[in-house]
């Protein structure tokens, strides 16, 4: 008899347990973006060890309180070497490219990191890497 009354709980469990897996794909897969992401960067040599940067942001803008509000350059390791700090939301042009000249870099540094952050959530997202021309 206690199979019998164990098997209609364990159908149960197994029936929640589905339930709440396919809301977590659901979630996961919504499309929701919670933080920019840097989707592409380009990068030219200014003068020695200085380096501009035209980077293009994908901003899940929802409101005027949570846009993308800046972006930064810094090495592997985590130095910020640079940063735009943008002023206003980028609503009706998504994504956005924006520039950021003069940045010195040390000779030693070879790859940068470029992120971009939002008001409400701060950094994280899609980075990109890429090698300094000329290192």
């Amino acid at each position: 008899m206690l199979p019998s009354a164990i098997a209609p709980r364990r159908i149960a469990l197994l029936a929640i347990a589905g339930a709440l897996a396919a809301f977590r794909v659901g979630a996961q897969t919504s499309g929701e973006q919670r933080f920019p992401d840097v989707v592409d960067v380009k990068v030219r040599a200014a003068a020695d060890d200085s380096f501009d940067f035209d980077v293009t942001v994908s901003s899940a803008y929802d409101t005027p309180a949570r846009y993308a509000d800046a972006f930064r350059v810094s090495t592997s390791s985590g130095l910020v070497l640079g940063e735009r700090k943008l002023l206003h939301d980028h609503q009706g042009e998504q994504p956005f490219t924006r520039d950021l000249y003069g940045v010195v870099i040390p000779a030693t540094v070879k790859v940068v990191v470029v992120q971009a952050r939002d008001q409400k959530h701060g950094y994280g997202g899609k980075s990109v890497s890429i090698r300094l021309p000329g290192r």
